[in-house]
């Protein structure tokens, strides 16, 4: 008598970088236990080949043109999916990390991961659980541990943008179509919030904090 042997894990691959694809396809095609249904090129045309093929776990990347990761899981769940979604992404910060969860991502892993602990993870996440990159976990329980401040509003994060381009307060009042007293209202507002005394630590802040990027400051 023998065992039984368990049915391959199927996945769905989600990236929009055809190399990143490949790689992930041939790994997975070439170890026990996987079987690639397919990949995809963004966000929507993942939701849709995830629908028609029901594969156990969605290896999904987040930044990608068109339908971005998020949007995409929370898509998925909408329409019902029982995919787990697995992120596997370059980027760590607060930002990417907590709306992917709070999307309904099974886990967040990154790229530099080593292989063995991908197939760790895919396994473990098409039984349900939560499979996370040791920077993420130790970000999500600092979070715990330190309650977030006050989020910044969207006018708050407007200044904020405008501050770190280097505007001066008349000229973002300007630009946002309100008075000076307005924008050193927000101004005094941002400070409370990220701890800071002035607007060189509250651009330096919002950075540390993934409140802003490079590359993100064009227009507000």
């Amino acid at each position: 008598m023998t065992d039984d042997v368990p049915a391959p894990v199927s996945l769905l691959i989600v990236d929009d970088h055809p190399v990143v694809r490949d790689g992930l396809g041939g790994m997975f095609r070439g170890a026990d236990g996987f079987e690639v249904l397919g990949t995809a090129s963004d966000g929507a045309e993942g939701v849709e080949l995830a629908l028609r093929r029901k594969p156990d776990v969605v290896l999904m990347d987040l930044r990608m043109p068109g339908t971005d990761g998020v949007t995409a899981i929370g898509e998925l769940r909408r329409r019902g999916s029982t995919a787990h979604v697995l992120v596997l992404t370059t980027f760590d910060t607060d930002r990417d990390v907590l709306p992917a969860i709070e999307a309904g991502a099974t886990g967040y892993l990154l790229k530099d991961a080593p292989r063995e602990d991908l197939f760790r993870g895919v396994r473990a996440a098409a039984r349900g659980e939560s499979v996370l990159a040791p920077s993420v976990a130790a970000r999500l329980l600092g979070r715990v541990r330190t309650p977030e401040r006050d989020p910044l509003t969207d006018r708050e994060l407007e200044v904020l943008k405008l501050v770190a381009r280097g505007t001066t307060n008349r000229e973002a009042a300007k630009t946002l179509f309100v008075s000076e007293a307005t924008i050193k209202t927000h101004l005094l507002h941002l400070y409370a919030k990220l701890d800071v005394g002035d607007r060189a630590a509250a651009v330096a802040a919002a950075y540390e904090r993934g409140l802003l990027t490079p590359g993100q400051l064009g227009e507000p």
